[in-house]
């Protein structure tokens, strides 16, 4: 672990330092370099053509788990009732050269693990095409996916979340029309493992498009109509599938699960999303259906599951959520007085509330049903602080409740 600290902070160096004598020579052109803090530490030039960002950030969890005696009954006692963990700690470094080239590498240290989490090299402004990346990217896929963890309404992603992974090694290319009122985005990707390394990539491939419009957007009043759909067909060589799901809270035992799904020919992801924000209100919700196909000769053709929530949150501050992109989804909220110093205002408070549902049950499969109700309160004391807090009720159908009580302290520079 130190040594991936090591080498983490060398990088780091060497970026700064290369592009330190970079500006001192662009100084000569009357190119100089500037170094500021823009809710992360970033160095630019000043014609733009070269920037560099670092930065990472941290989230620290802790949770109290409680379930009624049949899920005791159905899955044994809660091994910890309690307990606190770093859900996040990541370092990140991302830049532009030259104007149209674009790189980032991030890695996650959280659970005592090294994981690769961004790591591409693209090219911008391509006629026709727009922008292309390769590397270990996230698929264009799921809205609440797409939108960092940094800036997302809940501590967990709905359970969505689950059908498939967020990232894969591949190649996607994706472009703006109409004045970014019409987006489209399109990949091919090799599955890997977390660490976005799989030299046999033998666990086969997935195509994944998605296609979004902004019906609706009207920045001085803070109005935005988000609708999308995506696409995913996914054929594991292993001719294996396999969801299984907790409550919305990452600590939590998963409930419903479909097991290891054999003699599987191919998987069709779809899914359906939608976002609307007028001021301090916003509404949100996502539909997907996976219909996984059966090779030749099995008991069932197919098997359908599906997974879908609602949500809504309000700024009781008056702020809003700011909206940065298709294929980046929900940006940071700054609040209109960050909490104590030189402001000496309250920050921003954000009260939300979610529904989620998955069926798992299918022909001979009867992996569950669970459905979660979220209670949040997000405090943001600066653009870059945030304290969370949620309660999960779960609802495992035939089976037992469960009850989630936690809290997280985040800060991402």
């Amino acid at each position: 672990m130190k040594s991936n600290y090591l080498l983490l902070s060398v990088l780091l160096l060497s970026y700064i330092t290369s592009f330190s004598q970079e500006g001192k020579t662009e100084e000569k052109k009357e190119n100089p370099f500037s170094f500021k803090w823009d809710n992360g530490f970033k160095l630019e030039s000043a014609d733009k053509d070269f920037k560099l960002k670092f930065g990472g950030r941290i989230m620290v969890d802790h949770a109290y788990m409680f379930q009624n005696d049949e899920l005791d009954n159905n899955f044994g006692p809660l091994e910890a009732k309690n307990g606190t963990e770093f859900r996040r700690a990541r370092f990140f470094m991302s830049g532009t050269i030259y104007s149209n080239v674009e790189f980032k590498l991030q890695v996650d240290f959280a659970g005592g693990k090294t994981v690769l989490k961004d790591a591409y090299v693209g090219v911008t402004d391509i006629p026709a095409l727009g922008t292309i990346r390769v590397g270990h990217v996230k698929e264009p896929f799921r809205l609440e996916a797409l939108t960092s963890s940094k800036y997302i309404t809940f501590m967990e992603r709905a359970l969505p979340i689950d059908f498939s992974q967020e990232r894969n090694n591949g190649v996607v290319v994706f472009n703006d029309f109409l004045d970014d009122r019409l987006s489209a985005q399109v990949g091919a990707f090799r599955n890997s493992d977390e660490t976005a390394n799989n030299l046999a990539a033998n666990d086969g491939y997935s195509v994944t498009g998605r296609v979004t419009a902004l019906a609706l957007n009207n920045p001085e009043k803070r109005q935005l109509l988000h609708l999308g759909v995506g696409y995913s067909f996914r054929k594991p060589e292993t001719k294996e599938y396999s969801v299984s799901q907790s409550p919305e809270a990452h600590m939590a035992p998963k409930y419903i699960k479909t097991g290891t799904l054999t003699g599987v020919d191919n998987i069709n992801l779809a899914n359906f999303e939608a976002a609307f924000v007028t001021g301090p209100l916003s509404i949100q919700g996502e539909y997907l259906t996976a219909t996984v196909n059966n090779i030749n000769g099995a008991a069932f053709d197919k098997y359908n599951f599906s997974s879908y929530y609602g949500q809504l949150s309000y700024y009781i501050t008056g702020e809003s959520k700011n909206y940065k992109g298709s294929y980046e989804g929900f940006d940071r909220v700054k609040p209109n007085k960050n909490f104590g110093g030189k402001d000496k205002g309250a920050g921003a408070w954000e009260v939300a509330l979610r529904y989620s549902s998955s069926n798992l049950n299918s022909e001979d499969v009867l992996g569950g049903e669970q459905s979660d109700i979220t209670l949040g309160v997000n405090w943001y004391l600066n653009p870059s602080t945030r304290i969370m807090l949620n309660h999960v009720w779960a609802d495992v159908k035939d089976t037992g409740k469960a009850s989630i009580l936690q809290a997280r302290m985040q800060i991402d520079f």
